[in-house]
């Protein structure tokens, strides 16, 4: 890192307070967000640094979901030390192994059935010693995807807001009603095969920090049609079956609940999630200078115009994302 890095020489300076030995942080990574990770390896012991400017990403949340989560058993990173008014933390460190990266027909299966059972635990995580966690409500699920409208379609393809607002009201309208029907649990918000690490062979998972209370199938249709691949049909098909027989026999169902509409309820779960994601995959471009999000933007609409397809209600808006949105995302240079 330059050495005119203010932030990154606030850093080094906190770092030495924990550790005697002179240490140089190598970046690693950053993420979607402002956060970026280093790593640090003091007496053949490695540790994760994370730099979170706490007017931008406050790291509390995840302190105290990780003590949450951890708590019942979830394996995330532990938190060695923090710093909440400078936006530092140590943490223990999970490795470099995405869950993404070990996938192959053969284990996908089996990986995926462990890491489904894993949302029965998150699932009862709706509260820290902060309270409550936020509500994914009406308003929550409408600002999220009116990123689509203002990001991608507005402000990347130049298209109108009033015709695409007309293309997507009533269907955003199903979507938000969609979300409000299902029962509510604990959300990771974000469970998908990067943010699930794989060390020593066990699931771990992280980047949990913006978890709410929401809808039991989120997460599972954020795992199963992940925005970075997608898997065949029969074999999401036949987890999606796994998942609901197991939110059963969890009480996170009733057992009123038919397969059929818990399908309905996953299917535009995963509408809902890849029209947002469409949307913040332009922002993350536009406004914070992360280009290759926009690599993601096609497999996003694949999904999109594939599930709209299936429904009748949805079928002139999956027409438009055919004939209109993808067409001019593949024109756009």
């Amino acid at each position: 890192m330059p050495l005119s890095d203010p932030r990154f020489i606030q850093l080094n300076a906190w770092l030495k307070q924990y550790f005697s030995s002179n240490i140089t942080p190598e970046l690693i990574s950053g993420d979607a967000s402002f956060r970026r990770y280093f790593r640090v390896v003091v007496d053949s012991v490695s540790y994760i640094v994370v730099d979170s400017p706490p007017k931008l990403v406050p790291i509390t949340p995840f302190i105290q979901i990780a003590e949450s989560y951890s708590a019942i058993g979830i394996a995330v990173p532990k938190v060695v030390a923090s710093d909440v008014q400078q936006g530092f933390m140590l943490l223990s460190d999970l490795g470099d192994i995405q869950l993404l990266s070990v996938l192959t027909a053969g284990n996908l299966t089996d990986y995926y059935q462990k890491a489904l059972l894993l949302l029965n635990d998150i699932a009862q995580v709706t509260a820290t010693e902060q309270g409550a966690l936020p509500i994914y409500d009406d308003e929550f699920v409408l600002r999220e995807l009116n990123i689509f409208i203002e990001w991608l379609a507005v402000h990347h393809l130049g298209l109108a807001m009033d015709e695409v607002e007309s293309r997507t009201h009533d269907i955003f309208d199903i979507l938000v009603e969609n979300v409000r029907q299902q029962p509510q649990v604990g959300m990771h918000r974000d469970y998908h095969s990067r943010n699930i690490m794989l060390q020593d062979d066990e699931l771990k998972v992280i980047d949990f920090q913006d978890a709410v209370i929401g809808p039991v199938t989120y997460d599972a249709v954020s795992l199963l049609r992940d925005c970075y691949i997608r898997w065949p049909e029969p074999i999401v098909n036949q987890l999606m079956s796994h998942h609901y027989k197991q939110a059963l026999e969890a009480g996170l169902l009733s057992t009123a609940v038919s397969f059929s509409q818990y399908q309905r309820w996953f299917d535009l779960m995963g509408l809902q999630r890849h029209i947002k994601a469409a949307g913040i995959f332009a922002r993350l471009n536009y406004r914070d200078n992360k280009p290759a999000y926009m690599a993601d933007i096609p497999l996003t609409l694949e999904y999109i115009r594939d599930i709209a397809s299936r429904y009748a209600e949805l079928t002139e808006f999956s027409q438009w994302i055919t004939n209109v949105i993808i067409p001019a995302v593949k024109a756009k240079p």
